[in-house]
């Protein structure tokens, strides 16, 4: 699947609906790690493992960076579940979302770039 495709993809799964979902790091402090924050960007590692679920959270414009894959399911703020097998190497753009995350196979890794207004 194409970068843009992937991006789609994600748009489609209602991850541009309601966003008043919790922050994602807030959520998951046991799978992020902030490394760098300032007053335009906030950079943080995600892991994950297989059978791991992410509760419902929320990302401004976002860019990912996939660096460890595997097969997970996103359900957005509406309930529309869609599987995605992430890749190692591939960068996406995601406009602002809100959605859950349930890690099905692999090792899933992410440096995540949320952009500030």
């Amino acid at each position: 699947m194409t970068l843009t495709r992937w991006a789609a993809a994600l748009c489609l799964l209602g991850l541009a609906g309601p966003l008043s979902a919790q922050d994602a790091v807030a959520t998951s402090p046991k799978n992020t790690k902030v490394v760098l924050e300032n007053d335009r960007v906030r950079v943080y590692e995600f892991w994950a493992k297989a059978g791991e679920k992410i509760a419902m959270h929320s990302h401004p414009d976002h860019l990912v960076y996939v660096t460890g894959g595997g097969k997970v399911k996103f359900v957005a703020s509406d309930g529309k579940a869609t599987e995605n097998d992430m890749k190692a190497g591939q960068a996406l753009w995601v406009p602002a979302t809100a959605h859950s995350i349930d890690v099905m196979t692999g090792d899933v890794k992410a440096v995540v770039v949320e952009l500030k207004k």
